[in-house]
């Protein structure tokens, strides 16, 4: 019996025979798709025939067990490929218990979210932790189990439900290249069970983790140098972030196997979109970086079909903070188009962003914004201006020379500039992980620290709280009208200080990242009705964006913006366009100086009768100019 007659049997007794058929057809529709990656990436260790039937079977376990309302959900997404596209999807970023002490305490805030529009949630690492120190949740002992501080896996599931009855959706964090050195299966690795052990990459001596190490980068040269770990009775282990976070081995099938249960296991408690954590790293290679090898991909292609066949309706999200010429692979812009992610960070637009905050020159932005790769048409970026890590200077060298900088030199620039170490920054970051050896560093503060927001209201001057509250405006401007999903990171809305009190916090005195972690301040946010309030400005002008932004179909995702050259080094100008839809032109100021264009150099393709749907104050329109103020922004359509 051939695997897709044996599914059709199978779902229909389960779910009924249309089910049955749309199981099978997905099946028929991924099946060679599926053996052939398998076959690649396992053909020399194992028959590769047989371990997809082992596959298939658990994919069909797990369409046969999904609850109905998710059925439901999968076939409106299934008719509607595109619904993550709409422009009113826009999402928020949060740890739940920062946001609202934790899963209860989110479904009483869905309402807060609501009013800024949006309909995407997406919860920083939620599933159960090791106790101590786990790199703020990334180190998961159970992936089956909510951290008990949070609530429950019922808990979770009730929050999914009521997300969808709001039409909303759910994002979570699913830790792909490691588990704690706690997880069960690390235990039993540790223990000796020849099984669990083949599940980590686990050497007897130094002689191969040294050669290795020649050519791997450090991520936490800091805190945790090198990418092998010593333990005790097992040997060297890799971990590449920190000692208690062991590397699993991809390259072993019955690793892929058990984490494609638990992807099934959590798609069928409601979760929506799988942000796949350290995704570049689950190959190894020697002699390069091991990050981005070819078999990254395969994995995740077979990942992805056989989710597409239990739970069409779930998204996968790649974590891949890589080189923009590598970037685009993730959603599947190879050769050939083959699925495999249909959401990925746009890490470039976000390092831009703040670069040309820093020089106020747009030059460098142009040019490596207009040479990355288009996103395929049925994926889309996920675009931000912060989240909960770090932000690492990934501005390539080839198109900082092609603007005349030197690209290491540009880099150390900026990390004394958002340190507040550059003479006459207006910034208040921190310095992250310096690398003494090499003088790289990242940074650290939330974004209204370093647009200025945290030096204003220390100096007491509220004109240069105005001006740096249009800085964090117009940088949200962009990034909610370029192309893709925005993502709204917890207190941007309210121009959120960093937080100050993080030292005074077990684990977190010696990881700046939690300055720009805070708790939410509901006092604060209270105030985000009084319309001259810093929290009433931020509030409003997000929210309005929100609103705007899904009033107009030009910014559907699946088509990237055109980036334009006003002929003003100051402003960053994008046009958007979409079949029936009329064009949009957006505008962003990055100077301390306003600034007038000509209408035909700012507004090409727009005619006379234009209009500007969000803009800054003072933001003015003619027939022969358009007028940005400092640090403003607009967005102007036809009608």
């Amino acid at each position: 019996m051939s695997l897709v007659t044996e599914a059709r049997r199978r779902a229909a007794t389960a779910l009924g025979a249309v089910e049955g058929e749309a199981v099978a057809a997905r099946l028929e529709l991924r099946q060679a798709d599926l053996a052939a990656t398998l076959e690649q990436v396992y053909g020399a260790k194992v028959d590769a025939a047989d371990l997809v039937e082992r596959l298939v079977d658990r994919v069909l376990d797990a369409a046969c067990s999904r609850p109905k309302p998710l059925r439901v959900l999968d076939r409106r997404r299934e008719i509607d490929p595109s619904w993550f596209q709409d422009p009113a999807t826009i999402g928020y970023v949060c740890y739940a218990d920062r946001f609202a002490g934790d899963l209860s305490g989110v479904r009483r805030r869905l309402d807060y979210l609501g009013e800024l529009g949006i309909t995407y949630l997406h919860l920083m690492p939620l599933l159960r932790p090791r106790d101590g120190d786990n790199d703020g949740g990334y180190a998961v002992v159970d992936y089956g189990s909510v951290d008990p501080r949070l609530g429950t896996m019922a808990d979770l599931v009730n929050l999914a439900g009521d997300l969808h009855s709001r039409g909303m959706s759910l994002c979570i964090d699913l830790v792909l290249n490691h588990t704690a050195a706690e997880h069960p299966w690390a235990l039993a690795a540790a223990a000796g069970d020849p099984a669990y052990r083949a599940f980590y990459r686990v050497f007897a001596d130094r002689e191969l983790p040294d050669r290795f190490e020649r050519t791997l980068p450090e991520v936490f040269p800091d805190q945790a140098p090198g990418s092998f770990t010593q333990v005790d009775g097992v040997g060297w282990v890799w971990a590449t972030f920190n000692d208690y976070q062991w590397d699993l081995d991809w390259s072993n099938p019955e690793v892929f196997d058990a984490m494609l249960t638990v992807v099934l296991d959590l798609a069928n408690r409601g979760v929506d979109v799988l942000r796949l954590d350290a995704a570049p790293f689950l190959w190894k290679r020697e002699g390069t970086d091991s990050q981005n090898q070819p078999e990254v991909h395969l994995i995740l292609q077979a990942l992805r079909a056989c989710c597409a066949i239990a739970a069409p309706g779930v998204l996968f999200k790649a974590e891949a903070i890589v080189a923009p010429q590598q970037l685009t692979q993730y959603l599947g812009a190879h050769d050939r188009f083959r699925p495999e992610c249909d959401l990925a960070y746009h890490n470039q637009l976000m390092v831009t962003l703040w670069s040309t905050l820093a020089t106020r020159d747009v030059t460098l932005a142009r040019q490596s914004l207009t040479n990355l790769r288009p996103a395929p048409s049925s994926t889309a970026w996920v675009t931000y201006l912060r989240c909960h890590d770090d932000i690492g200077w990934a501005v390539s060298d080839e198109d900082a020379r092609a603007v005349g900088l030197d690209p290491a030199a540009h880099r150390r620039f900026l990390s004394d500039f958002y340190s507040g170490a550059h003479p006459g920054s207006f910034a208040r970051g921190a310095l992250f992980q310096l690398n003494p050896r090499t003088g790289d560093s990242r940074i650290s503060g939330t974004a209204a620290a370093l647009c200025g927001l945290d030096a204003a209201r220390s100096a007491g001057d509220d004109e240069e709280v105005a001006i740096a509250l249009r800085r964090l405006l117009m940088l949200y401007s962009v990034v909610y009208s370029f192309g893709g999903i925005p993502l709204l990171y917890m207190g941007d809305e309210l121009a959120l200080p960093n937080d100050e009190r993080r030292a005074q916090s077990a684990g977190q005195a010696e990881d700046n990242r939690w300055m720009h972690r805070p708790r939410m301040d509901w006092a604060a946010a209270q105030r985000r009705h009084e319309p001259a309030s810093v929290e009433g400005r931020a509030f409003a002008g997000i929210a309005g964006m929100a609103a705007a932004r899904a009033r107009l179909a030009v910014l559907q995702s699946g088509t990237g913006p055109e980036v334009l050259d006003t002929g003003d080094r100051r402003v960053l100008a994008f046009a958007r366009r979409h079949p029936g839809a009329s064009g949009l032109v957006a505008l962003a100021n990055f100077s301390d100086d306003p600034v007038l264009l000509p209408r035909e150099t700012a507004l090409p393709g727009l005619s006379l009768e234009a209009r500007v749907v969000q803009s800054s104050e003072s933001t003015e329109l003619t027939a022969y100019d358009v007028a940005l103020p400092s640090w403003g922004h607009a967005w102007v359509t036809d009608p």
